[in-house]
């Protein structure tokens, strides 16, 4: 998987954390690290410091220093949030109807392109939650239709002059959509996976400059770390959809500086609850593809990639490379694909308090574990040893940061 130098004991980590398709930014990000770091100390015994979060007025990232010490290590890591939350509040500001319109229309070509049918092969219980705010929204078209037959019904009777019967069965019914829509919004979630839609398939196509301006910038900032950290390794982690945006900064990275994980500090991706097939698959985005062949192929980079069967928002079981039809022949190192169980990490009380909770659960792999495990993303981000390392070595890992080795 790597060379030699990916077993030494990593001492400084810098960790570059691409965020999916989600407009809470680094508040929300910054409190789910911070609350889980304690609780990672506590389950492996460990002593450790958290800094405060520091955002420079020129820069689209914020950072913060964590100081992790155990039996016979200590590593200093370097957090790097990328934040690009202000381009996506922006997305939110388009009108109701104009996302419902759009996102139904990318639905369509969905099924029309072929693309839909590719979907389900890869990974059915993505499929369906793909087309779910698409049901909830025809679901409640149907809901608020019935309430406009019946306002039309008493219109009628009351022998109100046409088309005054027609028009307030139809304001009636557009009310009810847009107001039980707004009100149910925070438990459905269909107008923000609607923008989630539009947008992903916009970038599919190459049709977000502004994505696209600030991907290229973030890739600077890898090339910057893998020069000037001081790390051993450079971590580049890409949650959710922030999966398929991860591999498009690592490659443009590669771009500014081929020699990038040579000179310097090892280089790795880790992508976990990815979902690279919603930008894959789309016959427009042989761009991406090509992305995914040169990372493939490239040895100064590590890619790692966790899935779990029980998250419902990633792709499982699925090769990147292979699932895209890919095929590098005998130069393909990357990525290696492993699979966890959220029950190895999660006690069985929590896990069942939390279980239906598909956002809740595709989060876990970013959140702290409860039971020690092969797979800890605090373990990640603060322990001493490389991530080809871990991935390569789990058990061995494992028995050393327990002390049972």
């Amino acid at each position: 998987m790597a060379d030699k130098s990916s077993h030494a004991p990593v001492r400084r980590r810098h960790v570059i954390y691409v965020p999916g398709y989600d407009p809470r930014g680094l508040a929300e990000y910054f409190r789910m690290f911070r609350s889980g770091y304690p609780k990672f100390t506590a389950l492996y015994g460990l002593e450790g410091h958290m800094g405060k979060p520091v955002s420079p007025a020129d820069r689209f990232s914020t950072m913060w220093k964590i100081d992790t010490k155990g039996r016979d290590w200590q590593v200093e890591t370097t957090y790097e949030f990328l934040r690009w939350e202000d381009i996506i509040r922006r997305d939110f500001e388009r009108p109701m109807w104009w996302k419902i319109l759009h996102a139904f229309i990318v639905w369509a070509q969905m099924f029309t392109s072929g693309v839909f049918p590719r979907f389900v092969r890869a990974g059915w219980q993505m499929s369906v939650f793909l087309s779910y705010p698409f049901l909830v929204a025809i679901a409640l078209a149907l809901l608020s239709g019935l309430l406009g037959l019946l306002v039309m019904q008493a219109a009628d009777a009351l022998a109100l002059p046409a088309p005054l019967p027609q028009a307030a069965g139809l304001a009636a019914a557009a009310g009810v959509f847009a107001y039980v829509a707004r009100k149910a919004e925070p438990q459905t979630y269909m107008l923000y996976l609607f923008d989630d839609h539009i947008s992903t398939k916009q970038f599919a196509l190459r049709r977000r400059p502004d994505w696209e301006e600030r991907l290229q910038v973030f890739a600077g900032y890898v090339v910057e770390a893998a020069r000037g950290s001081g790390a051993d390794e450079i971590v580049i982690v890409g949650h959710s959809s922030g999966s398929f945006l991860a591999v498009d900064v690592l490659d443009r990275a590669l771009a500014l500086d081929p020699q990038l994980g040579r000179h310097g500090p090892r280089v790795a991706l880790l992508t976990v609850g990815a979902n690279l097939p919603i930008v894959g698959f789309y016959p427009e985005a042989q761009w991406f593809r090509d992305r995914l062949a040169r990372l493939a192929a490239e040895p100064s980079i590590d890619w790692i990639e966790y899935q779990a069967r029980k998250d419902v928002m990633n792709f499982y079981p699925f090769d990147p490379i292979a699932g895209h039809g890919l095929d590098v022949g005998a130069a393909r190192r990357n990525p290696i694909v492993k699979s966890i169980s959220f029950h190895d990490i999660i006690k069985p009380e929590s896990y069942r308090d939390f279980r239906w909770r598909f956002f809740r659960v595709h989060f876990q792999f970013v959140m702290a574990n409860e039971l020690r495990a092969a797979y800890d993303f605090y373990m990640i981000a603060c322990g001493p040893f490389s991530l080809p390392h871990r991935a390569a070595r789990p058990a061995e890992v494992l028995a050393a940061v327990t002390g049972t080795d």
